[in-house]
Parts: structure tokens; sequence; C-alpha cells
């Protein structure tokens, strides 16, 4: 069996002490779970291009990237993906909802209180070890 996997990029955005999380639209995979702003790598694209586009058309920002803050790959039962959480920045432009049901700013500690796709719990738990 071969196994698939799939690219996929998001953005660790800080604004303070606080980092963004958008909720997933309810129809799609995951609906209402609560994630990193980002998607899937397309053919031809470097993964830094990748999520500036993602961010681009789900929240309508230019987006700064940084250096990668980790990488997690995890395997959903429809699909395996390779996630690279990069830290970035807002350059310009104002979060808007094109794409998600809810966007967020939340502390480290407020984590509990929101579910998560399971690909980002990981990430999730370094977040908090990192940023005590």
């Amino acid at each position: 069996m071969i196994i698939r996997i799939t690219e996929v990029v998001a953005a660790l955005i800080w604004q303070g002490d606080k980092f963004m999380i958008c909720q997933r639209p309810a129809h799609k995979a995951r609906g209402l779970l609560w994630e990193f702003v980002g998607g899937k790598v397309e053919q031809g694209e470097t993964k830094e291009q990748a999520l500036i586009r993602e961010c681009k058309e789900e929240l309508n920002i230019l987006l700064s990237v940084g250096d990668v803050f980790m990488e997690v790959v995890h395997e959903y039962p429809d699909l395996t993906v390779h996630l690279t959480l990069f830290n970035a920045a807002i350059a310009d432009g104002e979060p808007q909802k094109l794409e998600h049901n809810d966007i967020r700013w939340i502390t480290p500690s407020e984590i509990p209180n929101y579910e998560f796709c399971p690909a980002d719990e990981e990430i999730l738990a370094k977040i908090c070890e990192v940023y005590k």
C-alpha cells in the first residue's frame, strides 16, 4: 500500500502574547475544529509561497514568513499530512473571515478551551513548553 503524503503549511502568527487560530468551516473535513491558518502546497510552489498564497486567499493578509517553528507528520483516516508550521507576521492587512467560521487570538494558556485538529496537538504542546 502506497501512502501519499500531502504537504501542508501553516502560520504561527503572534500579536503580543497571543497567537492566531482559525475555525474550519462546518462543511469541510474536520469541520469546526480549530487550526493554524494555511493549506496545501501546490505543484511548483515553495512552502513559503504556498503559505503566502493561502493567507491571502483565506484571510486577505500579506504574510511575512519567518523560520520553521516545527514539522509534524500526522495520519488522518482520509489522508496523511506533513505539516510545516512557520513563524510568521502580518506584513499588511487585517485578517478577514473569507474561508473560516471564526478567527481568534489566544494565549498559550487558553489552548485547552479549544478543540484543535489532531495534527496540531504536538505543536500546541510545544507552544505551551516554549511560551510558558
